[in-house]
């Protein structure tokens, strides 16, 4: 009895010590949490089992138990897999699964979890999530996990704005058909093997500003699985704004030996479409033709870019691309390069051996820099060399160039003139052909030259015709670069009937005409022949007159002196009256030696305007004195005397008039009249 109870002693002080060890090992570590299993996808055989543990330490190890028996040993990382054939009895039944976590001497266990495998399936997170706006709607696609729909929570929120909440919506996600799905390398988060077919689900996120850059995280969790579990959120994906303009290019291009070197400039997207990044996509007619070099449009970083393109037309587009979309393309249309007198195609390539010679023709329009239907005819396509030959068409224009790539990379044109398969006559004559200016004896033609589409060959030159009462009067060559002739020579009166006509090598086209009237001859007008003399003559004296005006004025006239008529005494008898007075010529001379002239005569001389200040007797007696002086020495005993003794009397006899005397003053060029009366 003694060892008995002893032995239950001593098996109560192993139960202690046992506890007191679990007790100090459950102290020393804290519990991972319970374990989840699953499979990514419902075809899956492996099962992914994941946990979590707050700790520091790095010697970790875990132990996986599945119904009580360790599966796993020594795990390093918080997450195992665990193959399908290791769980055939158990796997339609639910596991018990457990976690032990080993830190050192110390273990701590998770609590008990059941499922059952198969039906639990966890998507990876969604992965190469892109992205494009059409209006205000933003359309999400990612990698699809399975060939069926499931069902996908959004959550938005706008860049600008990151402390604001999280918008959500669930929505169900669509699979896009078989043909849209494509193939790709293996991904190295989904168990597929390389060239298996990848599609993508699809979700709208609506009602957002376009303009605006967003946010955006994703989650998915199948739609066929019993017990599906919410994969891990995407990381969180920037949306920029959508690139509504097309790029703003410009243009600058350089004429080099054959071929032309195209530099290409354009402005900045807008901040909010370039959050992200932008690039640039080119591509040019010509290199994806493959004629003459083949290059492939590459992404471009740069707002500026130069490219090497021939001297036939080329059209280049520009297309800006950030993560949401692209722009729409802007087109630049860089025509074929002018050639000063273009000639006609001698010989050409169609018939020969291309070798490393690109051939390409187009219709050449009126007015059109690049045609819609170019043909191209390489090296490598010389299997459908005829069938190429039979698109080009008889009677058209085209314009044929000859190719050669320089270096792999540089395009060079080589040959460029006009080519018409089979030539014929025109269509349709000169357009427009009108008659201005007639005159007497001329008169000027202008038209409209023949349409290219309709001349049918090469116009070599123009026939016009000149004809009269049905008679041919002139038939000359015009070239065909003119469209302007004048007439001359012609019947004044006369009607003529004028006809112009295209030429080809092969031909004459239609022919336009027109009728003109000559002016008749009209006579000479009498009448306007007296109104032109009639004018002449007033415009001369008019001329006259201002000039005789203009002539006062400059050298104004010295104006003579007017004396006027004295009324004599009439004396008592009549008989006196009567009496006629003899007047004999008078002859003065001046007596040499006498030079010297008196200064009273000096200062009393009627042209020197100078008069003394005195009374009207004393002038007229110091000039009466100064005549008899004057005439008593000259010529003594003349009738000189007798004219001044008469005058003496006729003054006498003045002087005992009562009536007033008028008398003329001459002083400065100027006479006044100055009035005295008698004493």
């Amino acid at each position: 009895m003694e060892t008995l109870k002893c032995w239950r002693s001593l098996r109560e002080y192993i139960v202690v010590f046992m506890f007191l060890i679990t007790v100090s090992k459950g102290s020393a570590c804290e519990a991972p949490s319970s374990p989840e299993c699953f499979r990514r996808t419902a075809d899956a055989t492996v099962y992914f089992c994941e946990w979590s543990m707050n700790t520091t330490e790095s010697n970790v190890t875990f132990l996986i138990y599945f119904n009580n028996k360790i599966t796993s040993w020594r795990i390093l990382e918080k997450t195992c897999y665990i193959l399908d054939e290791s769980l055939r009895k158990d796997k339609n039944h639910a596991v018990h699964i457990q976690v032990e976590a080993q830190v050192g001497n110390s273990s701590c266990m998770s609590t008990r979890r059941s499922v059952v495998l198969p039906h639990t399936v966890k998507y990876e997170a969604p992965q190469n999530i892109s992205m494009s706006w059409f209006k205000n709607n933003l359309n999400l696609r990612w990698i699809a996990a399975e060939k069926y729909p499931a069902l996908a929570e959004i959550r938005f929120r706008r860049n600008e704005h990151p402390t604001e909440s999280w918008g959500k919506i669930i929505s169900m996600s669509t699979y896009p058909p078989i043909s849209s799905c494509f193939r790709s390398p293996r991904l190295p988060a989904l168990p597929r093997p390389t060239g298996s077919l990848v599609c993508s689900y699809h979700v709208v996120v609506g009602n957002l500003l376009k303009d605006s850059v967003y946010q955006v995280q994703i989650r998915h969790r199948s739609t066929r699985a019993l017990n599906p579990l919410w994969s891990d959120w995407s990381p969180v994906v920037t949306v920029p704004a959508e690139l509504e303009q097309k790029p703003e290019v410009t243009i600058m291009t350089r004429l080099l030996n054959g071929a032309r070197k195209v530099t290409l400039t354009w402005k900045p997207m807008p901040h909010a479409a370039a959050v992200t990044g932008v690039s640039y996509i080119l591509n040019d007619t010509q290199s994806s033709q493959g004629c003459p070099c083949k290059q492939k449009g590459h992404p471009i970083n740069t707002s500026e870019h130069t490219t090497t393109v021939s001297l036939s037309a080329v059209n280049i587009t520009v297309i800006a691309r950030n993560s949401a979309g692209d722009s729409p393309p802007a087109i630049i249309q860089v025509p074929a390069e002018p050639a000063a007198d273009l000639k006609i195609c001698d010989k050409t390539l169609l018939d020969g051996k291309l070798n490393k010679t690109c051939l390409e023709l187009y219709e050449l329009q009126d007015g059109d820099s690049r045609p819609e239907h170019v043909i191209t005819l390489m090296a490598q396509k010389m299997k459908k060399k005829k069938q190429i030959k039979m698109n080009i068409k008889d009677y058209v224009r085209y314009l044929y160039f000859e190719h050669r790539c320089e270096g792999g990379r540089n395009p060079q044109t080589v040959k460029m003139c006009l080519f018409y398969q089979k030539e014929g006559v025109p269509h349709r004559g000169p357009q427009d052909l009108i008659a201005f200016s007639e005159t007497h004896t001329s008169a000027d033609l202008s038209w409209k030259g023949i349409p290219s589409v309709d001349q049918r060959g090469f116009l070599t030159h123009y026939i016009l015709k000149v004809s009269s009462q049905d008679e041919l009067k002139e038939c000359r060559n015009i070239s065909a670069s003119l469209l302007k002739h004048r007439l001359k020579n012609l019947t004044p009166g006369t009607k003529y009937n004028i006809s112009l006509v295209g030429v080809t090598r092969v031909g004459e086209g239609p022919e336009a005409t027109v009728t003109i009237n000559t002016l008749p001859e009209k006579p000479v007008n009498v009448w306007w022949s007296l109104g032109l003399l009639f004018l002449f003559f007033f415009l001369t004296t008019m001329c006259t007159c201002i000039l005789k005006r203009i002539q006062n004025k400059i050298f104004p006239p010295v104006p003579t002196p007017v004396i006027p008529d004295l009324n004599p005494y009439q004396p008592e008898s009549q008989k006196f009256l009567e009496g006629k007075e003899e007047v004999h010529k008078l002859t003065l001379h001046q007596h040499p030696e006498d030079k010297s002239v008196p200064e009273d005569a000096e200062k009393t001389t009627v042209l020197t305007g100078e008069w003394d200040e005195g009374t009207d007797e004393e002038e007229d007696d110091g000039v009466d004195s100064r005549m008899s002086e004057g005439t008593s020495d000259e010529c003594p005993g003349s009738t000189d005397e007798a004219l001044m003794s008469s005058r003496e009397g006729e003054m006498t006899d003045l002087e005992q008039v009562d009536n007033e005397i008028a008398m003329l003053i001459y002083r400065n060029g100027l006479v006044f009249d100055v009035k005295t009366d008698s004493p």
